[in-house]
Order: C-alpha cells, then structure tokens, then sequence
C-alpha cells in the first residue's frame, strides 16, 4: 500500500515541476490582434492634368502582442494623420498599380513605427492591412 502512494506521490510532484514549463511555452507564442481605424480615411493625390483624384482606405492595424491594442487606440489621431500624409503625398501610377499599393502598404509599416517610437519605446506594429481600397 506504501508502494502505490509513494508512485502516486512521485507522478504529482513530476507533474507540478513539469507545469511551469508548459506555462512558458505558451508565452512565446506571439498573441497576435488587429485592430481597425474607423472610419475610413479618405483623402486626395496626385494626377496628372486637371483631373483631382482620391483615394479612400480602410486599414487594419496588426500588433504582435494583444496588450499593445491599447497604445494604438491611444495613439489612433497620430496614426490617421501619418497615413492620411503619406496617402496625399502618392502619385496616380503609385495608386493604382498592385506594386504600388505593397510598397505603400510597407512604406506605411516603417512611418508609423518610426512615429510611434518615441511615443511607445518600442515598435508596436508588425504589419498593415488594406481591408478597403478604393480610388478614382
């Protein structure tokens, strides 16, 4: 009878050691979160001629880790003002062409870092997406 308490003493304790190192390995894994600016941002760009153009984007914003939502809620006006400067700064072919639009989309990723950085301490977004994009 001594046996069997002792084997079923030696299995909690293995498994009370074994449990932090199972908390850990979740902790690694990144909890990644979006989060939308609302409502779409529209503005207009450049074209060639006498023909105003515009464009009007919805993005979704995405943070490697869930508690960073906060500091891009925060943050939400200086983020709508970037992208609203860097969208009127772009040509037409920028606009519309596919390549255009990813190097956009990535030009966006390292701007709102870099303005983000001195705010935050730390690069809070890891990528950008166009969940809307529409121009004339």
């Amino acid at each position: 009878m001594f046996k069997r308490y002792l084997a079923q003493i030696f299995a909690t304790l293995a498994l009370i050691i074994s449990m932090p190192s199972m908390a850990n390995d979740d902790a690694g894994v990144p909890q990644l979160a979006y989060f939308t600016l609302e409502p779409d941002l529209t503005t207009n760009f450049y074209t060639k001629g006498n023909k105003l153009g515009y464009i009007q984007v919805r993005i979704d914003i995405m943070v490697a880790n869930q508690i960073d939502l906060a500091i891009i809620e925060k943050h939400q006006p200086l983020i709508r003002d970037a992208v609203i400067e860097v969208l009127g700064k772009q040509t037409e072919e920028t606009v519309k062409s596919l390549a255009g639009r990813e190097d956009l989309r990535k030009s966006l990723v390292e701007k709102l870092n870099a303005i983000l950085l001195p705010e935050t301490g730390k690069k809070v977004i890891a990528d950008l997406l166009f969940t809307k994009y529409l121009y004339q």
